[in-house]
């Protein structure tokens, strides 16, 4: 089974059962959607190429000793902000994550693979929340990763094991069930916090730049810290919308308020009103 391909215009009541049913999907050419079409990607990769060059590559076989895994994007690339923002994906987002009663920026971050990477191991992004099993039919994060350059199996595109969501927890799933989510530079890979999923092997001469964005409902803790990520000089010039989808507001019921029970969007925008502690931001 691989993985199914959709254009950008395909609705997305249906990627959203595509998501249910096979726990990944591509959306061929998506970047050509954004503001400045695929030309956006490369004003990212412009932006962040200055990081990407500075950070170290991982330390271990999971994070890749060849591959560099660079943050912030939202302080860093002020070109990224529209893709974190596209509609469809957050159309899709609040279909999966209907349950909760917001969700959030997770973590965004570019994953530049270099050549001679091997595969990195099967796993679940939801592990990240220390391993607590979530029901199978729960949802609690929807990721991204944007093609940047094209993602081939011989350059280390990611790997999935379509349909695994469902699967029980297994730490010893392998490489060789999986199949490479192969695909065209501005395409982007949706895939469920469930689903088994992996770097593959990088045996090109070339390195694979992705571009991961991934979102979770705002009862959990991100893996990004984004107050600190961006810095507040930055942050108070961004507009209200970017600002809560990276966690300035009310994650649930009385979560996430600071001091007197206020929303800390109000609190970074100078709001000294109080709210009541029963208070959810739209």
């Amino acid at each position: 089974m691989g993985v199914t391909h959709f254009s950008p215009d395909t609705d997305a009541e249906l990627l959203h059962q595509t998501l249910l049913s096979d726990g990944a999907l591509i959306i061929d050419d998506l970047a050509s959607t954004l503001p400045d079409g695929a030309a956006q990607l490369d004003m990212i990769r412009r932006e962040m190429q200055p990081y990407i060059d500075a950070t170290p590559v991982g330390g271990d076989r999971f994070t890749g000793k060849q591959t560099r895994r660079s943050g912030a994007l939202i302080a860093r690339s002020p070109a990224s902000r529209p893709l974190v923002q596209h509609p469809t994906i957050l159309d899709v987002t609040g279909k999966l994550l209907h349950k909760a009663q917001s969700y959030q920026l997770h973590l965004t971050q570019t994953i530049a693979i270099g050549p001679g990477s091997p595969a990195q191991s099967i796993h679940r992004d939801e592990w990240a929340f220390d391993f607590f099993e979530f029901p199978s039919d729960h949802h609690v994060q929807c990721n991204t990763i944007w093609a940047m350059t094209d993602f081939t199996e011989e350059n280390g595109a990611t790997r999935l094991i379509p349909g695994s969501q469902a699967d029980p927890v297994d730490l010893g799933r392998s490489i060789d069930e999986s199949v490479p989510a192969e695909m065209t530079k501005g395409s982007c890979l949706l895939y469920t916090g469930k689903v088994y999923h992996g770097g593959g092997a990088n045996q090109s001469d070339d390195v694979r730049v992705g571009l991961n964005v991934t979102y979770n409902v705002g009862w959990l803790r991100q893996e990004e810290n984004q107050y600190l990520s961006v810095p507040r000089e930055i942050a108070e010039a961004l507009d209200d919308d970017l600002l809560k989808l990276m966690g300035y507001r009310i994650g649930a019921y009385a979560l996430g308020y600071i001091d007197d029970i206020r929303d800390p969007l109000q609190a970074l925008r100078g709001d000294k009103v109080t709210t009541s502690q029963g208070f959810m931001s739209t």
